[in-house]
């Protein structure tokens, strides 16, 4: 299966705008999935605005983006406020090439700063499958944690989905905690991140698909980018065999809890 990551530098832009330039990327694109960053609809660093923008998972945005993955035929992935009922999300949602919603993620832990102003936390690792892949989902900062990706992995995902908002300053994020992630658990990585400035915000840019030998399939700079790779289940297999870290946390866990 071959995917793709959109590095989109959209500050300023409009839902409807956003939704043309997606338009316009994915008229160049021969994936079977595109991802897109955290919060895509409506902007990272966009203050109050995010809770104008917040829509439920059926909203205006998600019916535009599944009229594009028809016409395109392509799944897409993407970030935005999710509101239901009196609480507002940070969520990402798949959209398949049919048009179909198949996975809602809603962040698990929101880091120190403004997101906690702004948004609830959700309550589960979420999974899906595409064209005989299971895909995990998660966002940004959820994946900073070993245990969340390690869920992810022992629930049978052989590729993990990561929609991020990650700053400048924390390239050690991107081009060495993320790569520790797919190699520990021997999956595939797509770490979707913003590129440019917003709000004052200055996005590191550097998305990256990794492999689960935790080496980069593809990775991009600081300036807006598609970057994509082929993903082959027979490579996740492989790299779980020789180094069986999922198998052997079990035999360690006991001797672990009990100091």
């Amino acid at each position: 299966m071959r995917v793709a990551v959109f590095q989109s530098c959209a500050a300023g832009l409009t839902p409807a705008d956003r939704l043309k330039l997606l338009d316009d990327r994915l008229a160049d694109v021969d994936t079977g999935l595109l991802v897109c960053p955290e919060l895509f609809m409506s902007g990272y660093a966009v203050g109050h605005n995010i809770r104008e923008y917040a829509e439920p998972v059926d909203g205006a945005f998600a019916t535009g983006i599944a009229r594009l993955a028809q016409k395109h035929d392509i799944a897409v992935v993407y970030g935005y406020p999710e509101v239901s009922g009196d609480l507002t999300y940070n969520a990402a949602q798949c959209i398949d090439a049919s048009g179909q919603r198949i996975a809602n993620h809603r962040k698990l832990v929101l880091p120190p700063g403004f997101e906690a102003d702004y948004f609830a936390t959700g309550d589960g690792i979420t999974l899906f499958e595409l064209d005989g892949l299971r895909i995990g989902l998660v966002i940004c900062y959820d994946a900073e944690f070993p245990e969340t990706v390690r869920a992810v992995a022992k629930a049978g995902a052989q590729a993990l989905v990561v929609p991020t908002a990650t700053g400048a300053q924390w390239g050690v994020v991107a081009n060495r905690v993320m790569p520790a992630r797919a190699f520990e658990n021997g999956i595939y990585l797509l770490y979707a991140n913003h590129a440019g400035k917003e709000g004052g915000f200055d996005y590191l840019g550097a998305s990256c698909i990794i492999g689960p030998d935790g080496n980069d399939l593809a990775r991009a700079t600081d300036t807006e980018a598609v970057i994509s790779a082929e993903l082959n289940p027979s490579h996740v297999k492989v790299a779980q065999s020789r180094l069986p870290y999922l198998q052997e946390i079990q035999k360690l866990r006991p001797r672990l809890d009990s100091r």
